[in-house]
């Protein structure tokens, strides 16, 4: 049985969206019942019945990125954008990729475009029993997955920011771990997302960290995005991401975690490579 968490990582109908373009390149996915809340910016967007297109006159980042700014905070003051982060996303298909425009973090996932998020495992060894994992429970009031569990660090990355400092920031404001425990952290794999949230479409690339942390380390949340922490068996995590109390994003990467670690078998995580893979549209 494949688990809910893998399923919803690409829970995407294509055909309920229209692919949003700068220039050639598709960058986004529009929902149909989106698309019509855009055409009151003619100047702004070139919309047809197979895409929607950023006008061609928009023809550098400064323009895009004003043109679009003033559009996503008319759509946030009619509610139709929720959760303003004020914090800078560029848009752009890889990571190392030059902007094509920048937008308000809030409005990725109205427009569909590319995100990127670190998420750390946070792992206790012990000499004399089996190791556990601190799992983080998302505060009440996050603007997406309120209340779901979560890894003990997970955030994403906004622009100017690489991989491990967007992580030894994150490390802080969730944890308050120190630099020096952040930085010892360990590559694991990359994850793509593509499916349908309530906000529109994540499209997220998601680095996986894991670290090793000492027994009498205590994680202490600094944002108030974190309403609590807590350690837990290796059996009873895998047990919730199968009743789907973790965050999709947070099972993958502790799926990862326990795959790479030989916690689990890869029997129990079918279809989870596919997700190694961007989307195939």
């Amino acid at each position: 049985m494949t688990l809910p968490a893998i399923l919803a990582a690409r829970r995407f109908d294509a055909t309920a969206h229209a692919p949003f373009f700068i220039g050639a390149e598709r960058v986004g996915w529009i929902r149909h019942t989106d698309v019509d809340a855009l055409r009151r910016w003619p100047d702004v967007f070139e919309i047809d019945a197979a895409s929607v297109r950023l006008h061609a006159s928009l023809a550098d980042v400064n323009t895009r990125s004003a043109a679009l700014g003033a559009v996503i905070g008319a759509l946030y003051a009619e509610g139709q954008i929720p959760g303003w982060r004020d914090e800078t996303y560029a848009i752009r298909n890889d990571f190392d990729a030059p902007p094509l425009a920048f937008i308000e973090r809030a409005a990725s996932r109205f427009f569909g475009t590319m995100t990127y998020a670190v998420h750390l495992n946070g792992i206790v060894k012990y000499r004399d029993k089996a190791p556990q994992l601190w799992i983080a429970r998302r505060s009440d009031t996050k603007a997406t997955d309120p209340g779901m569990l979560d890894n003990i660090v997970a955030g994403g990355i906004g622009w100017g920011f690489e991989l491990m400092p967007t992580l030894v920031k994150e490390c802080w404001e969730e944890a308050g771990m120190s630099a020096e425990l952040a930085q010892a952290a360990a590559r694991g794999r990359t994850f793509h997302v593509l499916q349908s949230v309530p906000e529109g479409t994540q499209a997220e690339q998601i680095f996986v960290y894991d670290v090793c942390l000492p027994p009498d380390f205590a994680p202490r949340n600094q944002d108030g995005e974190v309403g609590e922490h807590g350690l837990a068996r290796i059996e009873d995590v895998a047990r919730w991401i199968e009743e789907g109390a973790l965050t999709v994003d947070a099972s993958l990467a502790t799926l990862d975690c326990m795959l790479r670690h030989q916690w689990i078998d890869e029997d129990a995580c079918e279809g989870l490579g596919a997700l190694f893979d961007p989307p195939p549209l």
